[in-house]
């Protein structure tokens, strides 16, 4: 359960975060788990989880503690069971007074809600090792009933496998991928469909059980579009009315229901294959049934008491993966839309060329910190500049949603910096941020590389930049050489005194290349960085002079980056056209 409390912590940015147990279950030997692990929880948070846990209510408050301690900031959402029972309570606490917003209070009990399911499952699971048990015991006292014993097993070890495989699950494919994995070595079953139901349609989730995956909405397979939930359908049948649905060729008298002709069309996903039973099992969800997962046989398939107590407890942890996935890709999804929408969308600046891509990383929430940024500059009181443009590439500390909001501020006010003081340098604009964050206590830490280019009027380009503890960017001349423009400062860091930065500057020529970059790019697991750099210069070197900017950084990005990617990733280009 800490894992619960160690995302309670990042995702409120508290300092702790713990799952408190009811009486019955610390009675059993269980202890409430925190997060920082190794760190017990206070009494007096403990006193107000017990609170949240007598009135049944979520309690968010902004000013707890008693009359011998510090006041503190408290937050806790009861934990229920499938029947409405008190579980426990999913808590964090701040050490000093905070007022709680409306997305902190949802999100922790979005997070209450996806812990209070883990639990529920963890009970599960312990009924069907004590089922299996008793399936043992029963096996030793009845020789006779072997064959039958063993298949009981076997059952009681498909759905152990299940409760544990299902559980960890982090998206629709993973779910698909695991159930098929799963009924493929007990059931058997020569096709699977999982069908969920979105705004009153039902959209196929494809998956054969001994071949690749098909894509989200049956693309490839004959029949297979979305259909009406009101269809006529087996299977939409079985989810409109919540119960199990079988469907076999040729028709038999146990009261299944039978599709016309010698195929059973549970699916349109079903049209071209010939099985002989398919049975429709809908998903209940915590508000209301999710869909169906439907399993085909090519032959005539008896289904049992004990079979179908199976299917349908298989249905139910299906449902509980397929409700969590969809919870998570809708945070990814809003998390994704986040950081698609601070992201800059680069200006057209006369005798400049610019083209930026960015990779989020592959885990977490697939969003980061990792920012570029270019915008015009204003002109300085008494100058007459024929062109100036800001570029940026910074990097804020961490990879999740909370990374890309310090980003999106932090951004935000560096623009802001660079037009309140026109005509100072890069180094001046860094130094104003980095009051403002100490004086609005923003926890920003990271680097920037933060630059000025700035027309020369005979088709050169004034390069003026501030490096705060960045990766040296690269400059490339249109005779392929390359220069890593290695002068920095210290990196940026909410803890450090704001002081001086340096400014350094160069003069660009028509054809030049400057390549910015963060450390995603070039930093791996095992790798060495300044290996990465040097094919990184010479890739760039290599190039052709006129290839487009955009193709450019696709081959450098594919070329360099490491393919698991565990940062997010940006490549930001400018080139001085020729006049």
């Amino acid at each position: 359960m800490n894992r619960f409390a160690r995302l309670a912590t990042r995702l409120l940015a508290v300092p702790l975060g713990l799952v408190w147990l009811e009486p019955a279950a610390e009675a059993a030997g269980a202890v409430p788990e925190c997060w920082p692990t190794g760190t017990g929880p206070d009494p007096v948070v403990l006193a107000y989880c017990r609170r949240v846990a007598g009135d049944g209510r979520p309690r968010f408050l902004s000013h707890a503690g008693d009359d011998d301690g510090a006041p503190f900031a408290f937050g806790g959402v009861p934990l229920v069971g499938g029947s409405g029972e008190l579980l426990g309570v999913l808590a964090v606490a701040d050490r000093a007074p905070r007022a709680w917003s409306e997305d902190d209070v949802r999100d922790l009990s979005d997070l209450a809600a996806a812990c209070s399911a883990q639990m529920r499952m963890r009970t599960r699971s312990e009924t069907v090792r004590q089922a299996r048990e008793a399936a043992e015991d029963a096996a030793h006292a009845a020789a006779g009933e072997a064959t039958r014993v063993h298949e009981l097993l076997n059952r009681s070890e498909l759905l152990l496998r299940a409760s544990e495989d299902l559980a960890d699950t982090s998206g629709l494919e993973d779910v698909r991928q695991r159930v098929g994995d799963l009924v493929s070595g007990d059931l058997k079953p020569a096709r699977i469909d999982l069908v969920l139901v979105r705004q009153g349609i039902l959209h196929h989730v494809l998956s054969p059980v001994d071949g690749d995956f098909a894509a989200p909405g049956g693309a490839g397979v004959a029949g297979t579009g979305a259909f009406p939930l009101g269809s006529d359908w087996p299977v939409a049948r079985a989810v409109r009315e919540n119960r199990m649905i079988v469907v076999r060729t040729p028709p038999e008298s146990d009261g299944a229901d039978t599709a016309p002709g010698r195929r059973p069309l549970a699916t349109p996903a079903f049209d071209t294959l010939d099985h002989g039973t398919a049975a429709c099992l809908p998903l209940r969800g915590t508000h209301g049934t999710l869909g169906a997962l439907v399993l085909g046989w090519d032959a005539p398939h008896g289904i049992g008491v004990d079979e179908r107590a199976v299917l349908t407890t298989l249905a139910g942890y299906t449902a509980q993966a397929v409700e969590r996935a969809l919870h998570l890709d809708e945070r990814v999804t809003v998390a994704r839309q986040l950081q698609r929408a601070m992201l800059t969308e680069l200006p057209d600046v006369p005798g400049l060329e610019l083209s930026a891509l960015y990779r989020p990383a592959a885990q977490d929430d697939m969003v980061g910190g990792d920012w570029y940024d270019a915008y015009p500059l204003p002109v300085a009181p008494g100058t007459k500049a024929a062109g100036a443009v800001a570029l940026t590439v910074g990097d804020i500390t961490g990879h999740d949603t909370r990374a890309a909001s310090l980003m999106g501020q932090v951004r935000s006010m560096l623009r802001q910096a660079d037009h309140d003081h026109p005509g100072d340098g890069p180094e001046q604009a860094l130094g104003a941020l980095e009051r403002a964050c100490r004086r609005l206590h923003l926890p920003a830490s990271g680097t920037a590389l933060h630059a000025h280019l700035i027309a020369m009027g005979d088709g050169h380009w004034q390069l003026r930049w501030s490096n705060a503890g960045h990766p040296a960017p690269l400059l490339v001349t249109a005779d392929g050489a390359v220069e890593s423009l290695t002068e920095h400062d210290v990196l940026l860091h909410h803890a450090l005194e704001p002081g001086p930065r340096t400014c350094d500057s160069r003069s660009l020529a028509p054809g030049t290349t400057l390549l910015l970059y963060t450390d995603g790019l070039v930093e791996e697991p095992g790798g060495d960085i300044e290996d990465n750099v040097d094919r990184l210069a010479h890739r760039l070197a290599a190039a052709p002079p006129d290839v487009p900017l955009d193709g450019l950084l696709r081959s450098l990005m594919d070329a360099v980056a490491p393919r698991d990617a565990r940062d997010d990733a940006v490549l930001f280009a400018v080139r001085v056209c020729a006049p």
